[in-house]
């Protein structure tokens, strides 16, 4: 028998944060409408709903700013309070959602009735899809040749860590630490299968490296 999924979840909108299933995201808590719904979740199943806004939006994300229609269910696996007030948690991936109808506000947070039907299947179990490890990692080297320092600090590269890191592993890594836009992540979160996100990784950072070089020699 799998987890049992709410039918309804707080919406935490936060740009260009990306979590997946089977992966972990850190998050610093400090507003207080996310120091609510952390309290409410912590007491009720420990869920909350990541989901991106459809625009970047710098700051906080406005309560009438329009969400992306998928995001991904978290657990809260790991909880501290600070002394300033602040919540530190760490959710786990649990499986993704579409988002079917966002709900009144209450107690200062979006809520959402979801539906996990799309993603379940692949999601509550181990995605074994085929990876071409040998063009991700390559993409990876001319990514991060191209890219510069900005990247190479984000993702921490480890290449035996990463030789040596499960495909799956390996593909949400690059996915949720990588320097990409909203719209991309975006696109990561919503192929269907651990193949389809890694090609839609090679897509990105290949399409990343021509661009660079087609700037280059216009300035040459």
């Amino acid at each position: 028998m799998g987890p049992i999924l709410p039918e309804t979840l707080p919406l935490f909108p936060l740009n260009g944060a990306l979590l997946l299933p089977r992966g972990q995201l850190p998050l610093n808590i400090f507003e207080p409408r996310y120091l609510t719904m952390v309290e409410d979740a912590l007491g009720v199943g420990r869920a909350i709903g990541m989901i991106q806004p459809c625009y970047d939006v710098p700051g906080p994300v406005p309560d009438s700013c329009a969400l992306y229609g998928v995001g991904c269910l978290g657990k809260i696996v790991d909880f501290r309070e600070m002394e300033d007030g602040r919540f530190i948690i760490t959710l786990a991936g649990i499986t993704r959602f579409k988002v079917v109808e966002e709900l009144e506000i209450e107690r200062g947070y979006r809520r959402a009735a979801v539906d996990y039907t799309p993603y379940q299947k692949v999601d509550l179990e181990e995605d074994k899809s085929n990876v071409n490890r040998e063009a991700l990692l390559e993409e990876l080297r001319n990514f991060l040749d191209i890219s510069g320092p900005h990247a190479q600090d984000m993702l921490d590269v480890n290449w035996d860590a990463l030789e040596q890191a499960p495909d799956e592993d390996l593909v949400n890594a690059l996915a949720m630490l990588g320097p990409f836009e909203a719209r991309e992540k975006q696109a990561l979160l919503e192929a269907i299968t651990l193949t389809q996100r890694a090609q839609t990784l090679i897509t990105m950072m290949s399409m990343a490296a021509l661009g660079h070089e087609e700037g280059s020699s216009g300035h040459a």
